[in-house]
């Protein structure tokens, strides 16, 4: 058949969403046309389908492989990234979006992909609502209605009208005395109703306990991001002066190692949540050797906590007015603080890693490693000729990632 032919089939295949495996036109042929020859041919009579027929195979290339994703940044930037080792990494996209790549959600570490799914669903669904509905109300018996008492007389009454008793629930008269309802006795005790309200009380406060906390430290870091133009001006106050010292390098990385580690520190507490409750690990360990790993994690937790709000307060005060003395002794101040908080943070990984993780027997649960430089960019590379099939054309960058090898690639796609 003339290449006319071969043309006018490779033009309906792509039409039709076809990229690889295009098969040959011939009756019961199984043979797969080649890929060179598709765009050879169809380029010559309409060059932007053998784009779209580039563009399909570089889409079919991500599909197909676990290892390249696209950016999940919003609006979508047209990137994706691949790394080779492991998935479970986080990476920082040329946007600037910073992504968990095994969840494609925000960067999540030290939870797992699994508990920030958890916590990030609880946090936004009505469950812990319903909590509070459970212990601080009860239903009416006629129209089941949530009922929440609002004086001290255990006769209340429901917008329905019905009364009840608010011991056991139980339907009653209205009449009453200050010892007893009239014609009602519920002075059994119910073991099953008294244990849910008790467990049902005490889910809600310990998740209150870690929701505020983890609340509290997102809300500082937002604020501490707004400091980067303070500390801008800082600088420039700082080297305007006539000062022995021109490298203020260190507020700049104090800075940074604030964000980084208190980023990890707002996401600690989602982990603790999981970690030590009954949801995910309550057949991994017994109620004794929860405790002992649960105080084991808190006292470093609680180390990087205070830590942390003391190199924020060096990084707040107005240095850039202090005398010559006074800023060297905040530069140390602020340099051993660094030193302290990403020895901390390594720290608490390693726990996490091996004594908390790494000890389950019937769970697995991966996160992403601690880099003291941070979340790893990939580079948008300088590609030379043509651009158009993003899949044939790669661009590697190797960054050294704790004393191993993890390289990032980042192929680029204009959607």
């Amino acid at each position: 058949m003339s290449c006319s032919g071969w043309t006018k089939h490779f033009i309906v295949k792509i039409n039709e969403g076809q990229s690889k495996q295009i098969r040959c036109m011939a009756h019961k042929c199984i043979a797969i046309c080649d890929e060179a020859v598709v765009r050879k041919l169809v380029s010559k009579r309409h060059p932007d389908l053998a784009d779209k027929f580039d563009r399909f195979l570089f889409e079919s290339y991500i599909e197909d492989n676990k290892m390249v994703k696209w950016c999940p940044s919003i609006p979508h930037c047209g990137n994706a990234l691949r790394v080779e080792n492991d998935e479970f990494c986080e990476v920082e996209c040329s946007c600037g979006s910073q992504f968990c790549f095994s969840c494609l959600s925000e960067a999540h570490s030290p939870c797992s992909c699994l508990m920030w799914k958890l916590w990030t669903k609880k946090c936004r669904d009505e469950s812990e609502t319903v909590n509070w509905i459970t212990v601080h109300t009860k239903p009416c018996p006629r129209c089941h209605k949530p009922v929440e008492k609002n004086g001290g007389c255990n006769l209340v009454s429901c917008i329905c009208g019905q009364a009840f008793c608010w011991l056991c629930g139980g339907a009653t008269d209205r009449d009453h005395t200050w010892s007893n309802i009239a014609n009602h006795s519920c002075g059994r005790y119910k073991e099953d109703g008294k244990k849910k309200a008790e467990h049902a009380k005490k889910y809600l406060y310990r998740y209150m306990h870690y929701h505020n906390r983890y609340k509290a430290h997102t809300d500082s870091f937002q604020q501490e991001s707004r400091l980067r133009e303070t500390i801008k001006e800082k600088v420039l106050n700082l080297e305007t002066r006539d000062s022995k010292f021109r490298d203020f390098s260190w507020v700049t990385n104090g800075l940074y190692r604030l964000f980084r580690s208190r980023r990890i520190l707002s996401y600690s507490y989602p982990f603790a949540f999981y970690m030590f409750g009954d949801d995910l690990f309550n057949n991994e360990m017994t109620a004794k050797e929860r405790q002992i790993k649960q105080n084991l994690f808190e006292d470093q937790q609680q180390q990087l906590e205070s830590n942390i709000e003391k190199l924020s307060i060096f990084i707040e005060e107005p240095f850039d007015t202090y005398s010559e003395e006074e800023v060297i002794q905040t530069r140390m101040q602020v340099i051993n603080l660094s030193v302290i908080i990403d020895n901390l943070c390594k720290k608490m990984y390693d726990c996490i890693e091996n004594d908390l993780l790494g000890s389950l027997q019937f769970s697995r649960h991966n996160i992403a490693p601690y880099l003291s430089k941070g979340i790893e960019r990939a580079v948008e590379p300088t590609i030379g000729g043509s651009t158009k099939a993003g899949c044939n054309n790669n661009c590697q960058e190797a960054d050294d990632q704790d004393n191993g090898k993890v390289v990032l690639d980042f192929l680029s796609l204009s959607l």
